[in-house]
């Protein structure tokens, strides 16, 4: 593919003002604008949301925006459908059942939500924050059924008692031997959603421009409490597989051709694999064979391995978007979705293997804190298990002590040829006087190849460059971020440097130079992050290409001890603080990877987040989780990476490599040990 050319940056251009968004109607610019508002929202308005794409590669239209709001104390779910109209914001029936005390939801909203917002509006003094999910296909459509439409929420089709397991993942192959108990081949699947409406595969492997939709008969109707995608129950499972067994063996090729399951048709899937670690026959570790026992396999008489499973399948354009960023109306819904068929007696562990690297990182983003708080309104006794991620080697995290009338450099390397946005997150800490010291704290970018900077942007503002109309680069730097808290951040929002399509705005790629400026007399810890910029597992290639942070000093020799981080490196660049940020919640369960075979001095998986924190003694902001609270083995050795589990077909096992492979053999442990009462 092209990857087009992007003008030459000149040294007297400045910053252009945000425009007034098409959509939402709010003037970026005002100050104030950005001010509890998604940051990513406002860079969407401004590229016309060029930076998102439906299931089959269509550029976005939304009718629509699906939101994460979160409600000031004092405001619980059913308050904020009360003070709304239907015709500019709809909630999805679910939310209104899972606890009085409720403070999150999803919901569709249009232009009237934002209105809603401003001082004598509905909504002023109700939201505290809210953040954009994925405004495509299905999701950027109204609901049918929703909390405002004037009817009681329905009950479930299905309420679960006792030990329940829930996955919410990617590519569950339901007729899994795996999944199945005794000769009759009866499915633990209590309940399976796919939040996809239309049958893939997705992305650029699209096999028409036109989606076409699933059969409801087959893949199940809608939930009548989420109103989107498709449900599968107990019941219509087990008819399903026993009408596709012949001589006693389940057609699995036939079965997932019936249910419209494309994505079965790999051999490896995310989901599958997760879900045999969680909730397979076996334990991984008792079939690695040592030099004093062979390898065990058999059958585990254990909870994990009898459990009910309630699944749940994000929307696949939801996960084509590597970076996790779009993931939280999705996730949100999922989570409510199981909870909500759970009784109030059940014993309940989610298991989350999915994540981003932007963001707080200390519990107060929006998706963890919604996560967290849904848990706890629902009543239920339920842990939540989430992988700490697999980015430790990638120069994505930088921290820096900005002590008074100081400055400091980052370089931060964007690739050629990457089709996809690319973002960096700047925290700003000041531990005493935040808002004092922030006032004199300054943001200068420089773009590959300029002669001289952008003029250095202050805290309540923000721009896009070259201009409005041609939208390269942009800083957006709000007094108090929606993204979290305490402190601030800006965002620093990149175009692409190639393209799919001709009228995709291209930025330059190289090293921007981010120089960040402290006029005050006061140090202010500073961490950046860049978002996971990278193609998942299952998913067309999508163009996307990790940028990355350069230091001079930061160790890339690959000897021995060049892992990690030391103390007496002055690397800006640091491996430690390198976490998946929806992993940092005080509720949430975060897992790291080790090694089976391996040395006792240095156990840790290379990609993963380790323990004890070899930085510990640098300054950082408060609450911020560098080391994850559990490990599990997720490579064999230093030489074979990766852990056996199930493929998509009953015969088969494959090997997958990540923490996103602990986080389940922990969730099992979890399960196994039951729920304290």
């Amino acid at each position: 593919m092209k990857a087009g050319r992007a003008s030459a940056p000149k040294a007297q251009e400045g910053w252009a003002p945000l425009p007034r968004g098409g959509f939402t109607g709010i003037d970026w610019s005002a100050p104030g604008a950005l001010d509890h508002s998604d940051p990513y929202q406002a860079w969407a308005e401004t590229t016309n949301f060029s930076g998102f794409r439906a299931a089959n590669g269509m550029p976005a239209d939304p009718q629509w925006l699906p939101l994460l709001i979160e409600l000031l104390p004092g405001h619980g779910v059913s308050d904020l459908v009360a003070a709304s109209n239907p015709d500019w914001l709809q909630v999805p029936m679910v939310y209104l059942g899972l606890g009085s005390s409720l403070r999150f939801c999803t919901a569709r909203v249009r232009r009237g939500f934002f209105n809603a917002l401003k001082k004598g509006g509905a909504l002023h003094g109700m939201v505290a924050r809210y953040d954009l999910g994925l405004p495509v296909g299905h999701q950027a459509r109204p609901l049918d059924r929703h909390a405002g439409d004037g009817t009681p929420p329905p009950p479930a089709p299905t309420q679960v008692s006792g030990n329940v397991t829930v996955v919410i993942d990617n590519g569950l192959a339901l007729a899994h031997a795996d999944f199945l108990s005794g000769p009759q081949h009866k499915t633990r699947v209590a309940a399976f959603w796919r939040q996809d409406e239309t049958v893939g595969p997705h992305g650029r492997a699209a096999a028409t421009w036109l989606p076409v939709p699933l059969d409801p008969a087959r893949a199940g109707p809608a939930p009548v409490d989420m109103d989107y995608g498709h449900e599968l129950v107990r019941s219509a499972i087990q008819a399903a597989i026993q009408s596709h067994t012949q001589h006693g063996r389940v057609d699995e090729d036939a079965l997932y051709s019936y249910w419209q399951m494309w994505e079965i048709n790999h051999a490896a899937n995310h989901g599958t694999h997760v879900s045999s670690l969680v909730a397979g026959p076996t334990i991984y570790t008792h079939t690695i064979g040592t030099e004093d026992s062979p390898p065990d396999w058999r059958d585990a008489d254990d909870v994990a391995s009898r459990n009910t499973l309630l699944v749940a399948q994000l929307d696949w354009a939801s996960v084509a978007d590597g970076s996790g960023g779009a993931l939280t109306v999705s996730v949100m819904d999922a989570l409510a979705w199981a909870l909500a068929r759970c009784a109030p007696d059940a014993c309940v562990t989610v298991n989350l293997s999915w994540g981003a690297l932007a963001g707080p990182h200390n519990g107060s983003a929006i998706l963890e804190a919604g996560m967290a708080q849904l848990i706890a309104a629902s009543g239920l006794n339920c842990r939540l298990v989430i992988p700490a991620g697999n980015a430790y080697q990638a120069r994505t995290h930088a921290n820096v002590l900005l002590t008074g009338k100081d400055a400091a450099n980052l370089h931060w390397r964007v690739q050629p040829d990457d089709h996809t946005q690319s973002f960096l997150e700047l925290w700003f800490e000041d531990l005493e006087e935040a808002e004092r010291t922030l006032s004199q704290v300054l943001v200068e970018l420089t773009p590959p190849g300029a002669t001289s900077p952008l003029p250095p942007m202050p805290i309540g503002q923000c721009g896009v460059w070259p201009s409005a109309a041609s939208p390269q680069a942009a800083i957006l730097f709000p007094v108090k971020s929606a993204l979290g808290h305490p402190g601030s951040c800006a965002l620093i929002a990149l175009a692409p440097t190639a393209r799919w399509f001709k009228d995709t705005v291209l930025t330059r790629a190289g090293v921007w130079q981010v120089r960040l400026i402290n006029k005050s007399r006061r140090s202010v810890v500073v961490d950046a992050y860049i978002e996971r910029d990278d193609v998942p597992l299952g998913v067309a290639a999508t163009g996307a290409r990790q940028s990355l942070l350069e230091d001079r000093h930061y160790d890339t020799s690959g000897g021995l001890g060049g892992f990690i981080d030391h103390p007496d490196n002055p690397s800006l660049v640091r491996r430690s603080g390198t976490f998946n940020d929806i992993a940092t919640g005080p509720s949430t369960v975060s897992v790291g990877g080790v090694r089976y075979f391996a040395s006792s001095q240095d156990p840790m998986a290379l990609y993963s987040p380790r323990t004890p924190d070899p930085d510990a003694s640098r300054p950082e902001r408060k609450g911020v989780q560098k080391v994850p609270d559990r490990f599990a083995v997720s490579d064999d050795s230093a030489s074979l990476w990766g852990v056996r589990a199930a493929g998509t077909r009953s015969a088969a096992q494959v090997r997958m490599v990540g923490t996103s492979m602990a986080a389940p053999q922990i969730a099992r442990d979890l399960i196994d040990q039951g729920c304290k009462k």
